[in-house]
C-alpha cells in the first residue's frame, strides 16, 4: 500500500501533499508507535505543532 500512496503523490495533483509520519511513545508499555497521514503540503507544520 505504501507504494500506491507515494506514485500517487508523484503525480500533478498529488503535488500538494505530503505524507508525514510521527512517532509516539506508548505510555503503558514505553514502546514507540508510528502514525502516518496524508495532509496537504501547507498544513505540516501545524500537524506537527498539534499534540495528540
Amino acid at each position: 500500500m505504501a507504494k500506491k500512496v507515494v506514485a500517487t503523490l508523484k503525480t500533478d495533483t498529488g503535488k500538494g501533499f505530503a505524507k508525514v509520519i510521527r512517532m509516539q511513545k506508548s505510555e503503558k508499555s514505553g514502546a514507540y508507535t508510528f502514525e502516518e497521514d496524508i495532509v496537504a503540503a501547507e498544513k505540516v507544520k501545524e500537524y506537527f505543532a498539534q499534540k495528540k
